[in-house]
């Protein structure tokens, strides 16, 4: 008995140390291109990879951080019912995964903001409510041109899904948890919406200091201004 409870807490335990691979960093490094958090927003995850100029790396980044939190989930649902591993175990290792992207213990725990791996959670948990969310990102990113504000809205209406159309239960709680953590980690960009600041989708944005050369067409890009803050 002791055995079979102990499943779902390594089952917790492994969702979060492959949500803590930073792929980001991993794939940059690979790639020999500046540690994304050295420039930017400072944030490692997809769109500030972007930044680099290394559309590559980007593309890379964001399948690699939503396949962290879709293989996790898959795993349990395919191979954990021998285990005693149901629902509660699904919606655990999907926030345990998206918990290790935000604080990655391999990475000192400075994480991204988890909107890739978010949507490979609910993907996986199930792939209508993750079809839902992402057609609400693409909705508000095509007329607005806000990515922060698209992944904010979407994480608004991820836990509203759930509850109207699937029901109440450890799936809604875990995704109601994921969309409030969301929110919080793009607090910085809510205050730049509300001032007016936030950069637009298709805007280019140059690396700060750390970056290294943009890579595109034509001659190498300026190199960014030092700061020295």
């Amino acid at each position: 008995m002791v055995a079979q409870d102990i499943y779902p807490a390594l089952a917790a335990l492994g969702g979060y140390l492959v949500g803590s691979l930073s792929f980001a960093v991993i794939v940059s490094r690979a790639l020999g291109i500046a540690d994304p958090r050295s420039y930017g927003s400072g944030n490692p995850g997809a769109t500030n990879v972007l930044r680099s100029g290394h559309r590559a790396a980007a593309v890379a980044t964001l399948a690699l951080d939503a396949l962290k939190g879709l293989l996790p989930v898959l795993a349990v649902q395919l191979f954990g019912e021998p285990y005693g591993l149901r629902e509660g175990t699904v919606a655990l290792v999907g926030l345990a995964a998206f918990l290790g992207h935000l604080w990655p213990v391999f990475f000192r725990f400075h994480g991204g903001k988890g909107v890739a791996t978010a949507a490979g959670v609910l993907f996986g948990i199930n792939p209508w409510l993750g079809a839902a969310t992402l057609a609400t990102w693409l909705i508000i990113a095509f007329f607005l041109r806000y990515s922060s504000l698209a992944s904010i809205v979407a994480a608004v209406f991820a836990p509203f899904y759930q509850l109207l159309i699937w029901g109440a239960g450890p799936i809604a709680l875990a995704i109601l948890a994921m969309s409030l953590l969301l929110v919080w980690r793009h607090r910085a960009n809510i205050a730049r919406l509300v001032a007016g600041s936030e950069s637009r989708l298709g805007t280019p944005r140059a690396p700060s200091h750390g970056a290294g050369p943009v890579h595109g067409h034509g001659k190498h890009a300026p190199q960014a201004r030092r700061s020295h803050r």
